[in-house]
C-alpha cells in the first residue's frame, strides 16, 4: 500500500562453477546485496567472490563471469601461487620481508619471539622440542605479527620526516590491520591505517602508499589536484601502484596464510 515502507532484501548466495580458459574448474560464490549497485568481481584467499545487486538476475551474473574469464584466470592463478606451504614449526627454512625470501633458523628460547640477525631470521621457541613439526600455534602466529608490524612501523618512522613538510598536520594515529582490498585508508579524524601486508612487498611499493594516504590528508578525494601532491613527493608512484596491482593479491594471501 502507498505509504508502507518497503521491504529490506536480505543478502542471499548462489554457487556456480566456472571453466577458465585453460579449462580448470574454479567455484564462484555468486553475492546478492540489498547495497550493490553495481557487478563486483574479486578473487582472495577465501576464493572467488561476484557480488551484484539484490535484483540482478543469474543470467547476468554468469554473462559478467563469461566476460571477465581472462580476468579471473590471472588472479586466480595468483592467489593459488601464493599458497606456499603453511608455517611448519623447526622445519620452515624462508619467510618473507621487504620483497626477499629470508632464511630461517629455529633454536629453544625462554620466550617466543622472531628476530632478525643480519640477512637471516631466527625465530626463538618456548618448548620448541615438543612442538617439532606442527603447525603455527597462537603464540607462534603472534610473535610472528609483533614481528612484522615492529618492522612496518620502523620503515614509517624512517619515511615520514621525508613528507612532513606541506601537511597541514601529521596522522593522528598510524595502525597496522590486514585488509581484503585496500592498502590503506585515512579517516575523518586523521587516522591512517595501513595493510600490515605491505611488510612483504617491496619497499618502495610500501613507501608509495605511505605517500599515498599522506596526501589524503591535504585532499580527501582522488581528484586531479591529489594525484598532483602524490607525484610532487613520489614521482615512481605509477611503477608501484602497478606493481601491487600485479603482485597484491599473493602478498594478502601470503599474510593471511602466515598469521591466520
Amino acid at each position: 500500500m502507498p505509504g508502507w515502507p518497503a521491504p529490506k532484501l536480505q543478502t542471499t548466495t548462489e554457487n556456480v562453477e566456472l571453466i577458465l580458459p585453460d579449462g580448470e574448474p574454479v567455484p564462484v560464490a555468486i553475492q546478492r546485496h540489498r547495497q550493490a549497485r553495481r557487478f563486483k568481481l574479486s578473487v582472495d584467499e577465501r576464493g572467488a567472490r561476484l557480488t551484484l545487486p539484490a535484483y540482478g538476475s543469474l543470467q547476468q551474473a554468469l554473462d559478467f563471469l563469461h566476460a571477465h574469464r581472462g580476468w579471473l584466470a590471472r588472479h586466480w592463478h595468483d592467489v593459488q601461487a601464493a599458497h606456499a606451504p603453511a608455517l611448519c614449526i623447526g622445519q620452515t627454512r624462508q619467510l618473507p620481508l621487504r620483497g626477499e625470501q629470508l632464511g630461517l633458523h629455529w633454536q629453544p628460547g625462554r620466550i617466543t619471539r622472531l628476530q632478525q640477525q643480519g640477512d637471516a631470521l631466527c625465530f626463538e621457541v618456548r618448548g620448541l622440542e615438543a612442538l617439532q613439526g606442527q603447525y603455527s600455534t597462537p603464540a607462534i602466529r603472534r610473535a610472528l605479527r609483533d614481528f612484522y608490524e615492529a618492522h612496518a612501523r620502523a620503515d614509517v618512522a624512517r619515511w615520514l620526516p621525508r613528507y612532513r613538510d606541506g601537511l597541514p598536520k601529521a596522522p593522528a594515529r598510524i595502525q597496522f590491520k590486514r585488509t581484503r582490498s585496500r592498502w590503506g585508508s585515512l579517516s575523518w579524524n586523521g587516522n591512517l591505517a595501513l595493510d600490515l601486508a605491505l611488510i612483504l612487498a617491496r619497499p618502495s611499493a610500501f613507501e608509495y602508499v605511505l605517500v599515498h594516504e599522506l596526501c589524503h590528508l591535504i585532499h580527501h578525494n582522488h581528484s586531479p589536484a591529489f594525484w598532483h601532491e602524490v607525484e610532487q613527493r613520489f614521482p615512481a608512484w605509477r611503477d608501484e601502484r602497478d606493481y601491487l596491482r600485479r603482485e597484491g593479491l599473493a602478498l594478502k594471501a601470503r599474510i593471511q596464510q602466515l598469521l591466520g
